[in-house]
């Protein structure tokens, strides 16, 4: 397990989640949110939970990872745009190769090539670009089927179905996108068999939790190129947390790339 998530985890469970705040100013329609929360969890441990531990147990890890890998590879495309008009030149160019690199002789992506060579995958969505230009996140909402997002994400999402040239909804060919989406949540749900797990062990209220790390992380990751950041500071750098090694979502996140953007 990412040792990033185990040390996350701890820190929430000890520091966040002794108590259950239900008047959290970022979260004003909870009461909502956790009706969506609870039916997606509902989906998730009737569905998506078991098939995602009957492909674990069926499919090699190789085979696994070789999938992940691709569906990482075409996540770059999206990222290098994103991290252009954030102004984040140089990881736009590192994104750009790291394309080029795994899609040739990565053999489509299925080797991640690129991060053995010191360049390493970094994630940008829309929404993500939209606070870095200073726009603000608004409410926690919780999405049916899609999970933790705020106002602007949302906003931002939309724009990662539609925008994205490489997302599988633009696929026109119906039953060749609905294959691949189904196994992008598929192995999407099974990296994160692990991470559900550890969030039901340890914290007293999962809801809570879940929204305390992703509202973490998505400020982490603002606030490292947003308005006031420093040019070259170390703090700007910081490790971010990370929900396990190949997707940065939560568990009932599983979506696809451009439908629902791994954020």
């Amino acid at each position: 397990m990412n040792k990033t998530l185990l040390g996350l985890s701890i820190a929430l469970s000890l520091t966040g989640c002794a108590t259950v705040d239900r008047n959290d100013p970022r979260d004003p329609l909870e009461g909502l949110n956790r009706g969506v929360y609870s039916f997606n969890t509902a989906v998730d441990d009737a569905v998506l939970k078991p098939v995602a531990q009957g492909y674990v147990a069926v499919v090699p890890r190789p085979a696994r990872q070789c999938v992940s890998n691709v569906f990482g590879n075409l996540s770059d495309v999206w990222s290098s745009f994103n991290s252009f008009i954030q102004g984040r030149g140089h990881e736009a160019i590192n994104s750009a190769g790291r394309v080029i690199l795994n899609s040739t002789v990565g053999v489509f992506g299925c080797f991640d090539l690129a991060t053995g060579q010191g360049v390493p995958r970094v994630r940008n969505d829309f929404g993500q670009t939209l606070g870095v230009w200073g726009l603000g996140s608004g409410p926690y909402v919780v999405l049916p089927l899609l999970g933790s997002s705020t106002l602007r994400d949302t906003g931002g999402l939309v724009v990662d179905s539609v925008a994205n040239p490489v997302a599988i909804g633009q696929l026109d060919n119906v039953r060749l996108r609905n294959t691949l989406l189904g196994v992008y949540i598929i192995s999407t749900r099974a990296g994160l068999l692990d991470v559900g797990n550890l969030v039901n062990d340890v914290a007293i209220d999962p809801y809570s939790f879940t929204r305390d790390a992703y509202l973490q992380r998505r400020e982490a990751q603002i606030r490292r190129y947003g308005p006031g950041a420093t040019p070259g500071s170390s703090d700007n750098y910081a490790p971010l947390p990370n929900y396990n090694d190949d997707q940065a979502a939560t568990p009932a996140n599983a979506v696809a790339p451009g439908i629902g953007a791994p954020r």
